[in-house]
């Protein structure tokens, strides 16, 4: 907030961060690195006593308190933890009136020995504490089980949970090389070799198994990207639009952040400066779904593609009292406002220049500032505010 930002932003509280605290002794920092680090470590990924479950849930009560917007939980990165937690996880959610934002655990279908298959842990879960939970990327955790994970969080709509879900338009991942789920032993449940991942800033893809375990044993902290589907492929490609497709899935990007030559993850330069590495979803996703799925294949109308890349976002959000006047032009709404060129809006950012901007933005108004106008960036132009719920 003292530095300003050009959009409006909000923090989810940090369930990883919060068991790190009390399983592993690690204190929260905020910092990128730190985090990426965490990941890679086992000793926060066990079961918690009792006494620890309720510590750590009572770090999330305290940011819940101070206005996070729900609860991010990755459980995909700690995969043998006791279900029960994530039901007592719910319990917290349902009483804040805030909800779970989860990469699931394992699938069966990858893992026939996991405590529970993750998308029918959001289900039961929602159906027992009466939370909302969000299932994110449903694309990348479900890699070629998209159908049936659609069709498990469908009956759980049914049946009367609130669950939604969110997809992004891209084959590949990226996470920690660290990650529970990039241990070689377990990538050919996946069907996924070592050299289907690259890391970053490096750009090194992966030889083999031997430097795999290197990497991971001397910096588990480096991002890496994770070349789950083919893009290449038409099957994958329909795969993935599937899980865009399915009714109410929101567009969103998991985005990662940009890292800089001299290690730096910020920059205020307009354009951007050379030689910065990240997944090219954190600059292409939502042009990227226009293009793929109004204008090349007439999969959605335009007003169909608002609705999922903005209207149904802000009602993930709707328990924010901020988020209630967006995601929708009205009398009385925010003046947050994107105007676009049908004709050429698209993404240009790849995995080679994952940075590039896209185009067809003709004016972007952020609480009624323009930051784009006339298709060009205003580069002083910082009018983002803090979203912050009112936990019930």
């Amino acid at each position: 907030a003292d530095e300003g930002r050009p959009l409006h932003y909000g923090f989810s509280a940090s369930w990883a961060s919060a068991r790190g605290q009390v399983l592993s002794g690690v204190a929260a920092t905020g910092d990128f690195h730190q985090s990426m680090s965490l990941l890679g470590d086992p000793d926060w990924q066990r079961s918690s006593s009792p006494a620890e479950l309720g510590r750590w849930l009572e770090l999330l009560r305290g940011e819940l308190e101070a206005g996070a917007l729900g609860v991010g939980v990755l459980l995909g990165y700690a995969p043998r933890s006791d279900p029960a937690e994530f039901v007592a996880l719910g319990r917290l959610a349902a009483e804040a009136g805030v909800p779970t934002y989860t990469h699931v655990r394992e699938l069966v279908e990858a893992d026939p020995t996991t405590p529970i298959d993750g998308s029918s842990e959001i289900a039961a879960a929602a159906a027992e504490t009466g939370a909302h939970m969000h299932h994110c990327h449903v694309n990348s955790t479900s890699r070629r089980h998209v159908d049936r994970v659609l069709r498990t969080l469908d009956q759980a709509r049914t049946e009367g949970s609130r669950v939604t879900l969110e997809a992004y338009p891209y084959g590949s991942g990226a996470t920690a090389v660290g990650a529970v789920f990039l241990d070689p032993e377990r990538l050919p449940r996946w069907g996924l070799t070592p050299d289907r991942i690259v890391l970053l800033p490096s750009g090194e893809r992966v030889a083999d198994a031997a430097r795999l375990r290197q990497v991971r044993a001397e910096a588990p902290e480096t991002a890496c990207i994770v070349e789950v589907l083919d893009e290449g492929d038409p099957a994958d490609v329909a795969l993935l639009q599937r899980s865009l497709l399915f009714p109410d899935s929101c567009v969103a990007s998991d985005a990662m952040p940009v890292i800089w030559p001299d290690g730096t993850m910020d920059t205020r330069e307009w354009p951007l400066p050379p030689g910065g590495t990240t997944h090219p979803r954190t600059a292409g996703t939502f042009a990227r779904a226009l293009r793929t799925l109004v204008r090349e294949s007439g999969s959605w109308s335009w007003l169909e593609a608002f609705r999922r890349c903005s209207y149904l976002p802000a009602r993930v959000l709707d328990f924010a009292p901020a988020a209630r006047t967006k995601g929708h032009l009205a009398p009385g709404a925010d003046a947050d406002i994107v105007v676009l060129d049908p004709a050429t809006v698209t993404d240009t950012a790849t995995y080679l220049d994952p940075t590039s901007p896209s185009v067809g933005v003709r004016h972007l108004f952020v609480a009624g500032v323009p930051v784009v106008r006339d298709g060009a960036i205003v580069p002083d132009a910082y009018p983002g505010r803090a979203l912050r719920a009112e936990p019930a």
